[in-house]
């Protein structure tokens, strides 16, 4: 897929809105708007609908129900609402937070502000080289004290994708709740049990071709008294998340949460995978230099390639193939911090690994072609970079 005359391989980043979830959303813009939370009239109940059918395909993804589908902003304010709601509310008893070392930031910042007010100790869990928790680490930690732990389903930088259902199974036997970043997992893996395993997911739309701006948080119902809201008013969507919710948005959510529950997911993920596998082998069979980090390619999110090229600045590649190619050196919402990749790093990678390190993602509207362009753009820019250090 082109953006303007720009090769996009930033799919881990946002995903193009699907023509198909524009569709589905246009009345909502126009002719069927409507407050969903207004009660006296039609055009509120038809909105309310809409609403409510768009929760339920949102929970089906998860084998959620939609009752148990708090919509929110984004996954950042999911994960937010989820940590901070649970320890504002949590007992004396479970003062003990558990972080995976490569979670999003968004994570790392909310159990952080915690851990620096002081009512919380928020501890680590260590990684594998391919950055999965490996439950024994885990099982290590835990105990009665924990309120909660936070475990990425498919890591956001280098695709690597968790082991859920053994993950629960370490915290049950302690009463330990599992937040469940599954932003990226949508476009990785059949989601429909994980509602099964973790007791929160968050999820966002623009992750899975749907709109920007609109996210959930899927709360077990059993647990919802237990969380105190950030956002204090009206009290909707069961006093979790007050505020107007966004109807077209929404709609767009449920429909691009509907395309995966409804298509050949499996298929998708296969053909992207053989597009990044694509990529990856026409650079190394084409005398680049670079590595692939984390874990194999059967191992991880099927369209996700985060390379580092020996002796070559990211930044100065990335530069160097604007406009004709979008890529990016990892997480989205970290761009212009100046250090090194904390995922990279708690995979074992040098600072000079991390700083030559670029990620690659692939998706629903990648072409062959697009694949066989961007490989030809990189080669040539990662040989001309080259040249340029040793001379």
């Amino acid at each position: 897929m082109t953006n303007g005359s720009t090769i996009y391989a930033d799919y881990q980043a946002t995903t193009p809105l699907d023509r198909r979830v524009r569709e589905r959303m246009a009345p909502f813009w126009e002719s069927s708007f409507g407050n969903p939370h207004s009660t006296d009239h039609v055009v509120g109940w038809r909105a309310e609908q809409a609403v409510r059918r768009a929760a339920a395909s949102v929970g089906d993804l998860v084998g959620a129900d939609a009752d148990e589908v708090v919509f929110t902003s984004g996954a950042t304010e999911a994960n937010n609402l989820a940590l901070l709601g649970l320890a504002h509310r949590a007992s004396p008893g479970r003062r003990r937070i558990l972080v995976s070392a490569v979670e999003h930031k968004c994570v790392l910042a909310a159990s952080g502000s915690l851990r620096a007010a002081g009512s919380f100790a928020v501890e680590t869990i260590p990684v594998r080289g391919d950055g999965t928790v490996h439950p024994a680490a885990l099982a290590a930690l835990v105990a009665d004290d924990v309120l909660v732990v936070s475990v990425m389903a498919v890591n956001n930088e280098i695709g690597s994708v968790n082991d859920m259902a053994a993950i629960a199974a370490v915290l049950a036997p302690h009463g330990v709740l599992l937040q469940c970043d599954a932003a990226q997992a949508a476009c990785a893996m059949d989601l429909g049990e994980l509602a099964s395993h973790a007791d929160l997911i968050s999820l966002s739309a623009h992750k899975m071709y749907g709109p920007q701006g609109i996210g959930a948080l899927v709360v077990r119902r059993q647990i919802q008294s237990r969380i105190e809201p950030l956002f204090h008013g009206g009290g909707q969507q069961n006093g979790l998340r007050s505020g107007t919710l966004p109807l077209a948005l929404c709609v767009g959510f449920g429909e691009a949460a509907a395309l995966f529950r409804g298509g050949d997911s499996a298929g998708e993920f296969r053909r992207v995978a053989g597009l990044r596998d694509r990529f990856v082998g026409l650079l190394t069979t084409g005398g680049v230099s670079c590595r692939l980090n984390g874990p194999p390619r059967g191992q991880r999110h099927p369209g996700n390639a985060n390379l580092s090229f020996e002796g070559v600045n990211a930044q100065d590649l990335l530069g160097a193939l604007q406009p004709r190619l979008a890529a990016s050196t990892g997480a989205a919402c970290s761009s212009g911090i100046p250090e090194p990749s904390h995922v990279l790093t708690a995979i074992g990678m040098t600072s000079g690994q991390c700083d030559s390190s670029v990620r690659f993602s692939f998706g629903r509207f990648t072409t062959p072609e697009d694949v066989e362009a961007a490989a030809d753009l990189v080669r040539e820019t990662v040989r001309r970079l080259s040249q340029e250090t040793t001379a």
